[in-house]
């Protein structure tokens, strides 16, 4: 289970042979582990250890991963997977909704774990490494500023402004509205987005993708029955257009 990948991994559970199991997998892989078994000590951890990954269980006890999730998004972009005991939709979408790049329910494969972390490792910090790898690449613009109505997304500086004011969005969220800017009015699909934005070899449920933009959304103020700028094609995707 070797890889060329070099990274730092959290793992943060109170089962501690869960994290025994989790930590060896993932030190075979090569990448530096450390382990953390409740919420406080986890956000300490994030700020020494600096990891480039936290795999997070939502249901510590004390500070649970939401709480662990909003306060490491205040001061961390590092990538954050998190696990649910519950097959549970309300679990995942709140989940996400502070800042998780993505989910896994227990009990899961610790090597489909693993692969989930070198995925996460492999994505460049913006979403131009995955270009090229879609259909759809052929009609992207080569400009890094992107403008649509009063919308401007920088990819270079990796910043957003709305009518002038800046829009703070997590690092899923801002390579999400990146690669739909860069290709306005083209209708891009789930898993176009999932392989773009996260990884080609990504498995999963497509509609994690859905959760994210129903995010970038309410940060840019659309009203999701009339939206401006990200559009949804039922059955397909969506599409960035200024809707005014």
């Amino acid at each position: 289970m070797s890889t060329s990948l070099v990274g730092r991994v959290l793992v943060v559970d109170d089962h501690v042979d869960l994290t025994e199991l989790i930590e060896g997998y993932l030190s075979q892989a090569g990448l530096q582990v450390q382990v953390s078994h409740d919420g406080m000590e986890a956000v300490n951890a994030v700020r020494q250890f600096a990891p480039n990954v936290v795999v997070l269980d939502l249901g510590l006890p004390g500070m649970d991963g939401i709480e662990v999730c909003r306060q490491v998004r205040a001061f961390s972009d590092c990538h954050v997977l998190m696990l649910t005991a519950r097959d549970d939709e309300v679990d995942k979408i709140v989940g996400l909704s502070v800042g998780a790049d993505d989910y896994m329910t227990k009990p899961f494969s610790p090597r489909e774990l693993v692969a989930r972390v070198q995925a996460m490792l492999r994505r460049a910090r913006g979403h131009t490494a995955a270009m090229g790898t879609d259909p759809a690449a052929d009609s992207m613009t080569t400009a890094t500023v992107h403008t649509i109505g009063d919308l401007v997304v920088n990819e270079s500086s990796r910043q957003v402004q709305l009518a002038g004011q800046p829009v703070v969005l997590t690092r899923i969220e801002f390579d999400l509205l990146a690669v739909l800017a860069a290709r306005p009015q083209l209708v891009l699909s789930r898993r176009q987005l999932i392989e773009m934005v996260w990884d080609m070899a990504w498995q999963g449920d497509d509609h994690l993708v859905d959760v994210h933009i129903a995010r970038v959304r309410k940060k840019l103020g659309e009203d999701v029955a009339h939206p401006r700028f990200i559009h949804t094609v039922r059955g397909i995707g969506y599409r960035m257009g200024d809707g005014r």
